[in-house]
């Protein structure tokens, strides 16, 4: 399906910014959105395998190899799409690579930067991974849109993900050039747990709105389905993941039911 586009959005509820690893006062009004390139870098570059080493200090030893690399359209296009999401936010786009020790990730670096000169009304900025890495938990707020490859854009995103307080709150979607996506709650399906009326239904129901909002372009659909689950969040139950003292608890069920009347009050 082609879909390599990956959003992720970070935000820390108001309500949850004390469920956090991190103090408060550093995580509170964080809403932050990762576009992470999915279908290249060192993940599906060839040629990659095992071997015994023709050259260098360890010549004659078994040795592994992989590769990374990109095409000049991978970084074109996913860097159209982090520069348009940034248009739809706050207009900074942040850009994150290794540029410093990979040739690979200058040449992403040179292309961000000519794509930008395109959208000369969002602001954009570079990063070392691992300066971007430490960036995340000393002021995530200054972040609005991060784009980067693969490999960064999958370490990056958990760890953005844990600076909200629950894995059970972040939807994810997974688009193609033509806006048709696949989306999930970066969970997965938590086996463990399956059956037992216990997982948070917020990320699901998340996805569901970016669904709306990215596929389908109803952006007011969207933005009430974000707003019923705020709702919840403040006045109504929690699930165990989000549960706090002098909170109502509840299963996905109760979570899901409560969802659907903080929609219903809308109308």
């Amino acid at each position: 399906m082609n879909l390599f586009a990956n959003f992720r959005p970070a935000v820390v509820y108001p309500e949850l910014a004390d469920a956090s690893t991190l103090k408060p006062e550093v995580v509170a009004g964080m809403n932050l959105l990762i576009v992470r390139e999915l279908t290249g870098d060192i993940y599906f570059g060839t040629p990659r395998g095992h071997r015994i080493a023709q050259d260098g200090p360890f010549k004659g030893e078994r040795e592994a190899f992989d590769t990374m690399r990109y095409a000049e359209t991978e970084i074109r296009r996913i860097a159209h799409v982090a520069f348009q999401a940034a248009q739809k936010r706050r207009g900074r786009l942040c850009s994150v690579d290794k540029a410093n020790v990979l040739e690979t990730t200058q040449f992403w670096r040179d292309i961000v930067t000519e794509v930008g000169k395109q959208y000369p009304d969002v602001a954009l900025s570079h990063l070392y991974v691992d300066n971007a890495a430490m960036q995340l938990l000393k002021n995530p707020r200054q972040f609005d849109v991060m784009v980067t490859g693969n490999l960064f854009g999958d370490i990056l995103s958990d760890e953005a993900s844990m600076l909200t307080g629950s894995i059970g709150m972040l939807p994810s979607a997974s688009l193609n050039e033509s806006n048709f996506g696949l989306y999930e709650p970066i969970h997965g399906s938590a086996p463990d747990i399956a059956g037992k009326d216990l997982a948070n239904p917020m990320a699901t129901v998340l996805s569901a709105a970016m669904m709306l909002r990215y596929t389908f372009g109803e952006e007011a659909y969207a933005a009430r389905i974000e707003k019923a689950v705020q709702h919840v969040l403040a006045h109504g139950p929690r699930t165990g993941d989000i549960w706090r003292e002098g909170r109502e608890k509840t299963g996905t069920t109760g979570m899901g039911d409560a969802i659907v009347r903080a929609l219903a009050q809308q109308q």
